[in-house]
């Protein structure tokens, strides 16, 4: 009972932590994603979207509106967890959590629920801000919530696993620049898979961000491209590897014992 009750001020110790850090710096980390989706709303909604008209029985701002939420999710999840558990390598202090009687299981939940905190601060403003462009009805609003924690947990693992490998700053931003931000622009948010070619839309099946998209757009707005439990199942499956490999790695000491 003694040995539970530490454990849990450890993780909200380190929950807190990571809540008041993105706060304190919220013009860096809470405003800026806010404009730049406030800038989608304006280009591709009302330019663009009025030219297109309507996609999946809605109109095309309706459409996008549920992409541009789970886009703010993802990379402010990932964001978040991956300069956090950098700036403590980089300034030596995981090494002393790693020697501290916390289990390994603690700092990793712990970094996971500050960067979903994070990703949904984000996905909420970004929500708000688009009643403003659009009318977005919650078709199913359990399950938009539900998506939208499980998107967010699963890239914390993800900004985790590349904390973890980073040996210096730069490489924190190689996976977004080249592998996050190209699977999301490719992920359906801007468009439906109707639309492409065999090839192609072929391909969007291999992309996990697709799947995350649809999902949440089937809760908002009742239609997805793609089997919404399909969805889950594929989302889950992704968490449960990455927490696995996070953990292994976090016992073992991969890129944070010298």
């Amino acid at each position: 009972m003694i040995r539970i009750k530490e454990n849990t001020i450890a993780l909200l110790t380190i929950v807190r932590r990571e809540i008041v850090r993105f706060f304190r710096i919220w013009s860096q980390t809470l405003l800026p994603p806010v404009i730049s989706v406030l800038l989608y709303f304006i280009i591709f909604g009302n330019l663009i979207g009025s030219r297109i008209g309507t996609m999946g029985g809605v109109s095309y701002i309706e459409y996008i509106v549920p992409g541009l939420i789970m886009m703010s999710i993802i990379t402010n999840a990932y964001g978040n967890v991956v300069a956090s558990f950098f700036s403590s390598k980089f300034q030596r202090n995981i090494e002393e959590m790693l020697v501290s009687p916390m289990p390994n299981s603690i700092i990793l939940w712990g970094y996971i629920l500050g960067g979903v905190a994070r990703g949904v601060v984000v996905g909420a403003l970004v929500t708000l801000l688009s009643f403003f462009f659009a009318k977005p009805v919650m078709a199913n609003l359990g399950l938009v919530f539900f998506v939208a924690i499980l998107t967010a947990t699963l890239f914390s693992l993800a900004g985790l696993l590349n904390g973890i490998f980073a040996k210096k700053f730069d490489d924190i931003n190689i996976i977004p620049t080249f592998v996050l931000t190209p699977l999301t622009y490719l992920g359906g948010i801007f468009y439906s898979i109707e639309l492409l070619p065999g090839f192609w839309r072929g391909v969007t099946y291999f992309n996990p961000i697709f799947y995350m998209v649809n999902a949440f757009r089937y809760g908002m707005l009742g239609y997805s491209d793609v089997d919404v439990r399909l969805a889950l199942l594929i989302i889950i499956a992704f968490i449960v590897a990455l927490y696995i490999a996070s953990l292994q790695l976090l016992k073992r000491g991969v890129g944070t014992r010298s």
